[in-house]
């Protein structure tokens, strides 16, 4: 009897473990339904954004699209976010980390992490945009990849196909001037670039698994 007490005993401690343990890691969640931009607001010029076979085609002048939809309520902390990401040759774009939704203009709070390969702006993809920026290139043009940041704590880590390019801890007494104030950790949304008339990027499979 007390072997098929214990026995019950430990089922349910290693149950409840496992449950923790499944909340803890959290799942992954598709924000991005492969048919309409449901879920996502974008400023300034919204036809930069557009569907085109299942895929986010990124296009046109200057915009942002936010993602506005009800995973966490479009809040995220502790995260993981990632997509496959395709470049056209000369293009920019960036994928944004605890911003808002804000009308014109470059995101001003968050971090931008940056989506190019063979733009003029030197700074990679990968990079935490002028904060912790990649120069070398690990990606081409025209073939699809996995761009993958996590936020836990105070660190961000960007991941291009698995492989670690960005390794960045947050300094607790953090001073930056006015021009990059936001530029910090807290909490937010995230959101794709629009970044200039000549930039063509493709965008599927975009996920977040809250940690």
């Amino acid at each position: 009897m007390k072997k098929a007490m214990y026995g019950i005993a430990w089922v349910l401690l290693l149950t409840v473990i496992a449950s923790f343990s499944t909340k803890q890691e959290g799942e992954w969640i598709s924000i991005f339904d492969g048919k309409s931009l449901d879920g996502w607001k974008a400023s300034e010029n919204p036809s930069t954004f557009s569907i085109e076979d299942g895929k986010i085609k990124v296009a046109g002048p200057r915009a942002h699209l936010f993602y506005q939809g009800p995973v966490e309520n479009h809040n995220f902390d502790d995260f993981e976010f990632k997509a496959q990401v395709m470049t056209k040759p000369g293009s920019n774009s960036g994928m944004y980390i605890h911003t808002e939704y804000q009308e014109e203009g470059w995101p001003s709070k968050g971090y931008e992490i940056q989506v190019n390969n063979s733009h003029t702006d030197w700074r990679r993809t990968g990079s935490l945009y002028a904060i912790d920026d990649v120069r070398e290139v690990y990606v081409k043009d025209n073939e699809w990849y996995t761009e993958h940041i996590i936020v836990k704590g105070n660190n961000i880590t960007v991941k291009i196909n698995d492989k670690t390019v960005v390794d960045y801890t947050e300094p607790e007494n953090l001073e930056r001037d006015d021009s990059m104030s936001g530029r910090k950790l807290s909490s937010g949304t995230v959101a794709l670039q629009g970044h200039d008339p000549e930039s063509v990027v493709y965008y599927k499979d975009i996920m977040v698994r809250p940690l």
